[in-house]
């Protein structure tokens, strides 16, 4: 007989190869409007009538909903008239665009942007840089410049960190008692989510986002309304303009996107810049000291090394 570990390490194996056919399943799915259909009929629905109400054919549909429901994503029922399937409470949580819980567009950036730099990850592995001019065709000496190459892919960048802080921000800004400071910089800030969290648990609190101009104009008409007085912005470039003073600094998964020097120059102007007694929270995915996991850590550095200059 066959030891238990000749039966588990094929089924790792085989777990791994298709882990890029799961996500594909459920990012198909978001982006077809699959979990919005069911979360707004308020009914299961045969898979007949989503492919008819999103426009796909039935033999497609139906193998996408199977697979839902294989991952646990959808629950199906068998009734006299067919399969009729409805969400899962963690598809209604994360998966629909309505849920402030939202993680779809952060799913659309990595189905549409992200995995076509993965395709070549053995050219950067190589290499030793990230894959852009051949995902793209554009010149990667400019990580962000990529990054934002059009308003629509700023949008989508943004949109998608957004959601990510939306489900862990206030975790991470209630890991410190940050009350004792009301001057707040967050460099790199983006669209904001963390600004929010921040006033939010830290009521007497400012935070001014700190961000590049073009992306400071999207937070502004996308994601920030003027109402939000507590919430203030400067245009520049942290890395070749002034950072002004203030109590507290944040960078939030902004030093993983720099080689070593360049995050000592912006540690340094940040330094400078803190009024005494002031402090900086950083916000990184870390690795264990003998780099032995956590695996969530070693796979974002390998994106890192396909999409920016840094690392975890």
């Amino acid at each position: 007989m066959g030891s238990t570990e000749d039966l588990e390490y094929p089924q790792i194996i085989m777990q791994y190869s298709n882990g890029f056919l799961i996500s594909k399943v459920m990012f198909t799915a978001c982006e077809l409007g699959v979990f919005d259909l069911l979360l707004e009929s308020g009914k299961p629905l045969s898979s007949d009538a989503i492919a008819a109400h999103l426009g796909a054919s039935t033999i497609g549909m139906a193998r996408l909903l199977d697979a839902c429901v294989g991952l646990k994503l959808l629950t199906v029922e068998m009734t006299q008239e067919g399969a009729l399937y409805r969400n899962t409470e963690i598809s209604n949580i994360y998966l629909t665009k309505s849920s402030p819980k939202s993680q779809y567009h952060i799913m659309m950036y990595y189905s549409n942007t992200v995995y076509l730099c993965w395709q070549y990850l053995a050219d950067a592995v190589r290499e030793g840089r990230n894959q852009y001019e051949r995902a793209f065709g554009i010149s990667s000496k400019d990580p962000f410049g990529v990054m934002y190459r059009s308003d629509e892919e700023m949008l989508k960048f943004m949109a998608g960190q957004n959601s990510v802080w939306s489900i862990c921000g206030r975790d991470v800004l209630a890991a410190f008692d940050l009350s004792p400071f009301t001057q707040i910089y967050d460099l790199g800030g983006g669209g904001g989510a963390l600004a929010r969290e921040c006033v939010s648990l830290y009521p007497n609190s400012t935070v001014t986002i700190y961000d590049l101009p073009k992306v400071v104009q999207v937070a502004k008409e996308q994601f920030v309304s003027r109402e939000e007085c507590q919430i203030a912005f400067h245009e520049g470039d942290f890395f070749n303009d002034s950072i002004p003073e203030a109590e507290l600094y944040i960078l939030s998964k902004i030093l993983h996107d720099w080689d070593d020097d360049k995050c000592k120059q912006l540690l340094a102007k940040v330094y400078k810049a803190c009024k005494p007694g002031g402090g900086v929270l950083l916000v990184e995915s870390l690795l264990n000291g003998d780099k032995s996991g956590p695996v969530e850590t070693q796979l974002y550095s390998m994106n890192m090394l396909v999409q920016t200059e840094g690392k975890e």
